[in-house]
């Protein structure tokens, strides 16, 4: 059964590769997901342990970047080793989490070849996926060089069941080869089960990404501030991670919100940073003035369009409310714990598929679910109307987040079980 998926990846490999290439999340590391690595793109290794996280996309690293810490302080010595799919990641992990790493690459093909050179070049200790990055390939890989593999934040969608279920019975189930699965939830747990995983291998330890949400003010606040060209005192609401298709519809509230509170002011970050400069011509074509956080906003614009990657969660501390994109798309939502971890009031719309689990934690505990732009308006004006209300939604969704961390330190703990004599010995 794993020969036939080994070689239907090799089959369909040749017709995905020109995608791939040219695709804007993934068309850079080409010699890194083949599992060629330059001298240099590797980090020495030391005495420690290597442990290898992977997060398919940038806020799937944010996620991992709790258990850091943990990992250190239970792996003394230790060589944490990142790997991400996209380009968005890569920068990521580059950029505002290089400080706490010691090293990064791009994911390999899940190919037989390209998966076995990386392991051969990074030789872990403890591959970690998160959420369903489940490749048989690469999990098969590490087990035949040694490795321990664990899931964290593990997810299985009802809805999607029964296709691992079948797509397991063609290839074989790659949940057998793993040694940990960490879950978010008792019920994700049980369908991991029912897929074929050993029961005293899967636990429940809750969601890393709560752990790192809330944080206070910092000194770079008035710096971000500044370049995003807001005025002190002004009301300002922030609208996270937008897709196409929701802009044009916020910039509708905000005209209509002005005509009451001239001095706000609406910050847009687009979930896809190449997407800003079709925001600002939105933004303009709705006649409003408009400027961009990469170049300071010049024209102290009303519109500010942050252009830049790992800036948002400080975005939101200085926001007066705050609106989570991908929920007016059939997207499915995007993270709107990271706002209420900075205690803001969160509103988001209907499709929220993705994220129920974040819904039924953050729902009338500072989180508002809106149906549509009509509906959206409207509380948003009710909430401007009432700067109390603004406050108290804003602490109980701070204290909401509060409760659900931990799970960053049980993960770290149920790594540490893998090993009998209570350290992984470097190999």
């Amino acid at each position: 059964m794993r020969l036939l998926y080994i070689l239907a990846t090799y089959l369909l490999f040749p017709l995905l590769l020109p995608v791939l290439c040219v695709h804007r999340k993934t068309r850079h590391g080409l010699w890194q997901r083949l599992g060629f690595y330059s001298p240099g793109a590797l980090p020495v290794r030391g005495d420690g342990p290597v442990v290898w996280l992977h997060g398919a996309s940038a806020g799937d690293l944010l996620a991992l970047s709790p258990m850091f810490a943990p990992l250190r302080a239970r792996f003394p010595g230790c060589h944490l080793i990142l790997s991400t799919m996209t380009d968005s990641g890569h920068a990521m992990a580059t950029g505002r989490l290089a400080k706490d790493i010691d090293g990064v690459i791009y994911v390999p093909y899940d190919l037989w070849g390209p998966t076995r050179r990386a392991m051969k070049a990074l030789r872990p200790d403890i591959l970690v996926l998160e959420y369903t990055e489940i490749w048989p390939n690469l999990i098969r890989a590490a087990k035949r060089g040694g490795a321990r593999v664990v899931m964290t934040n593990g997810r299985f969608s009802p809805a999607n069941v029964g296709r691992y279920r079948a797509l397991f019975g063609l290839i074989g189930n790659p949940l057998k080869d793993l040694d940990l699965m960490l879950m978010r939830h008792e019920d994700e747990a049980e369908r991991a089960r029912s897929l074929g995983a050993r029961p005293d291998w899967v636990m429940v330890t809750g969601n890393t990404k709560f752990d790192s949400l809330a944080s206070g003010p910092a000194p770079e606040d008035i710096t971000l501030r500044e370049v995003l060209g807001l005025p002190v005192g002004a009301p300002v609401w922030i609208a996270g991670s937008t897709h196409e298709g929701e802009e044009e519809a916020l910039l509708g509230v905000y005209r209509r919100l002005l005509a009451k509170w001239p001095e706000l002011r609406l910050v847009i970050a687009p979930r896809y940073v190449d997407r800003a400069a079709r925001v600002v011509t939105l933004a303009r074509d709705a006649g409003l003035s408009v400027g961009l956080r990469s170049k300071g906003n010049p024209e102290r614009g009303q519109v500010v369009v942050l252009d830049t990657i790992g800036e948002l969660s400080r975005a939101y501390r200085l926001g007066t409310v705050v609106f989570v994109g991908g929920s007016f798309t059939k997207r499915g939502g995007q993270n709107i714990l990271e706002p209420a971890g900075q205690g803001k009031p969160v509103l988001f719309g209907p499709h929220m598929d993705n994220f129920r689990d974040s819904v039924a934690v953050l729902s009338e505990h500072g989180g508002i679910q809106v149906a549509d732009a009509e509906e959206l308006h409207a509380r948003l004006a009710e909430l401007l109307e009432d700067p109390r209300r603004i406050d108290e939604l804003g602490a109980r969704a701070l204290e909401t987040v509060g409760r659900i961390s931990g799970a960053s330190e049980r993960n770290a703990e149920a790594m540490l079980s893998l090993f009998p004599h209570g350290r992984a010995e470097p190999r």
